[in-house]
């Protein structure tokens, strides 16, 4: 215990500085198993992806650019969540399906 200051007011002075230490230590424990738990809550909480997508073009006369299983990874940054007829539909149409997802096999629109 060597490193220790020898004297009595050197000691204390270091306890206080300790506490204040820990109690930032403290803090910032208890700020950050908040914020995971409000994370964890978030994703709990997070709607289920759509099950098809529809990539849409670039404004809103455009037509549909292509069809999509829902967690494709080619999907587009413009798109909106379809229902399984919606999504049947637009390939009926002749909406282009992605050939990175397949939705017109996994629909059964064509064997694959």
């Amino acid at each position: 215990m060597s490193d220790l200051p020898p004297d009595l007011p050197r000691l204390r002075t270091l306890e206080t500085f300790l506490a204040l230490l820990l109690g930032e230590v403290r803090d910032a424990i208890a700020a950050k198993e908040r914020q995971e738990a409000e994370q964890r809550r978030g994703e709990a909480a997070r709607p289920a992806p759509p099950d098809w997508l529809l990539e849409v073009g670039l404004n809103r006369d455009s037509p549909p650019v292509q069809v999509h299983v829902g967690d494709c990874w080619n999907k587009g940054k413009r798109r909106q969540g379809i229902s399984r007829n919606e999504a049947w539909r637009a390939l009926a149409d002749g909406v282009r399906a992605c050939t990175a997802c397949k939705p017109d096999v996994e629909l059964g629109f064509i064997d694959g």
